[in-house]
């Protein structure tokens, strides 16, 4: 077993700290071959079975891409209906954020899972899969964030008219779409702690005593 030392593992901590949801990305690009090789990072996930249930699709035409971000804006405007008040304020501003950024962002990402590696370990939990997936985008996350590259998560989203949008198998399982670019600005803490949605609290842990 490969062991890391001290300094690496105290950098290690601060990439997870300084890892970050991001909701505003400049508008220059990428370098050419960063986002395969950001790619590539993350299919060396962990896997169910060694399925590598991903598919990354690549989100480059104009079209398509207003097409996701008017359906956010539906979704959108749907989401904050149902909020009042200073919650409403507070999830207005962060949202808001993530609305202007994917529209600026240079590269855009949508993983989904797929049924590969013959049903090992998923026969009791077939949730796996999209757990597998998840693991490959936390690998990518924290791959861009040491290169000074953000990602940010886009959630408000209508699956089917994704499928649609970017017309993509229906077989395929939408998980999330991606905005990736260089952040306009660097945070160590949450948009949404700091637009005062939520925080974080502490671990929980819990002891087993037969």
């Amino acid at each position: 077993m490969v062991a890391f030392d001290d300094q690496f593992r105290r950098q290690l901590r601060e990439l997870f700290i300084w890892r970050r949801d991001v909701r505003r990305f400049r508008t220059d690009p990428l370098p050419e071959g960063a986002l395969e090789r950001l790619i590539d990072i993350a299919c060396l996930s962990p896997s169910v079975g060694l399925s590598q249930p991903w598919r990354f699709v690549i989100v480059e035409d104009g079209a398509r891409r207003r097409a996701v971000i008017d359906d956010f804006k539906t979704c959108n405007a749907d989401a904050l209906a149902s909020y009042f008040g200073r919650t409403r304020s507070a999830i207005c501003s962060a949202q808001a954020l993530g609305s202007r950024g994917g529209t600026g962002s240079p590269g855009r990402l949508r993983g989904q899972g797929q049924h590969i590696g013959h049903g090992l370990g998923r026969a009791t939990m077939p949730e796996t899969i999209e757990y597998s997936v998840v693991a490959a985008i936390c690998a990518m996350w924290l791959a861009a964030r040491a290169e000074g590259i953000g990602l940010g998560w886009v959630s408000i989203l209508t699956p089917a008219r994704i499928y649609e949008s970017l017309d993509v198998p229906q077989s395929w399982k939408f998980i999330g779409y991606f905005c990736v670019g260089y952040p306009q600005a660097e945070f160590d803490r949450p948009a949404l702690e700091r637009a005062n949605w939520e925080y974080r609290r502490a671990s929980k842990k819990f002891t087993i005593r037969r």
